[in-house]
């Protein structure tokens, strides 16, 4: 990303030796977005394909909610810091795994709560509102709020953005396409995930289609994961189920580790690669595919965040936190 992890770092490149299992000629560009890492290779491809027929334009930011003194949070709330990179591995013991399963279920109920709220006329504000509202509810800190200074609680990227779209005064259109990506820590562990929602009745059938087919690439990847499975297989199920719906991964957004820090390693690559590692039980980490129309390449907005299409092509994205257990892998952000 263009600050690490969570998202924007300013834009700093850093070497490909200095995180865990990089080819050598792979830079990695950190930003500040949540749940991806920006990673960076010269040949990303730029196709043209369908164009959201809503173009996206910055709204009215609103100042960011306050958390109550009471609520455990994370290192960078208060300073607003983007944490450095972590190349450790999150793997657990039962009691932290009962942690990660307990944010990741607040995460995945507030993101079917947050979904209850998109129609046509919904401001994506009131949706962060209500996203921070039942998580402070249950004791948990929204995990995007100050992660490098982003300025909400949840991310709400619509139609041509790719990812980190800030909650602003732009009411939602019959028509659109939008993500909700939602976090919390929650005693100590960070629980991530994502998912498409069709606003309105006039949604057309190819944004639908892209829609099934991310959610179909992040179920295939997902279904390779296992004790010993080798973390470029998750790629490799990603693109398979890509290019057999002539639909293209975006390159500049990663998955990671996840657990008592908000990033860490692996870095997930969502397209064929050469990474080395493999699961391992007790491990937790998120594989969040993001497919376009048109072009591949991001563009990101003034505001350092939100990250569109190049050429203005729909996008669409699918999250989950996983666990690696003995038997294979519990998805921790399924309800």
């Amino acid at each position: 990303m263009y600050r690490h992890g969570g998202s924007c770092l300013m834009r700093r490149n850093v070497r490909a030796s200095g995180v865990v299992g990089r080819p050598a000629d792979l830079w990695v560009e950190a930003r500040r977005g949540f749940s991806e890492l920006l990673s960076k290779k010269k040949g990303f491809g730029d196709k043209k394909g369908g164009r959201s027929a809503n173009m996206l334009k910055p709204g009215v930011i609103s100042p960011p909610l306050p958390v109550p003194a009471g609520i455990n949070r994370p290192p960078y709330a208060e300073t607003k810091e983007n944490p450095p990179w972590d190349d450790n591995y999150q793997v657990h013991d039962k009691q932290g795994i009962e942690r990660m399963r307990r944010s990741g279920k607040l995460a995945a109920e507030v993101l079917e709560m947050a979904g209850k709220l998109v129609k046509p006329g919904t401001v994506t504000d009131d949706i962060d509102k209500a996203v921070h509202k039942m998580i402070i509810e249950n004791g948990a800190y929204p995990s995007p709020l100050n992660y490098g200074g982003f300025p909400k609680s949840v991310c709400t990227s619509i139609n041509e953005c790719i990812c980190h779209g800030i909650p602003d005064s732009r009411p939602l259109q019959d028509g659109d396409i939008v993500n909700i990506d939602v976090t919390v820590f929650l005693d100590g562990h960070h629980g991530d995930t994502s998912r498409m929602f069709l606003v309105g009745d006039s949604v057309s059938e190819e944004a639908k289609r892209l829609v099934e087919v991310t959610k179909e690439s992040l179920d295939a990847a997902i279904a390779i994961c296992r004790p010993g499975a080798a973390f470029k297989e998750i790629g490799s199920a990603i693109q398979k189920v890509a290019n057999a719906n002539k639909m293209n991964v975006v390159k500049s957004f990663v998955g990671h580790g996840v657990g008592r820090v908000f990033h860490s390693s692996p870095v997930i690559l969502h397209y064929p690669n050469r990474e080395k590692g493999v699961m391992e039980i007790g491990q937790t980490f998120t594989i969040e595919p993001m497919l376009t129309l048109g072009s591949i390449k991001p563009k990101i907005w003034a505001d350092e965040w939100t990250a569109v299409t190049a050429d203005g092509s729909l996008s669409a994205q699918f999250e989950h936190t996983l666990l690696i257990t003995e038997d294979g892998v519990e998805i921790l952000t399924k309800l």
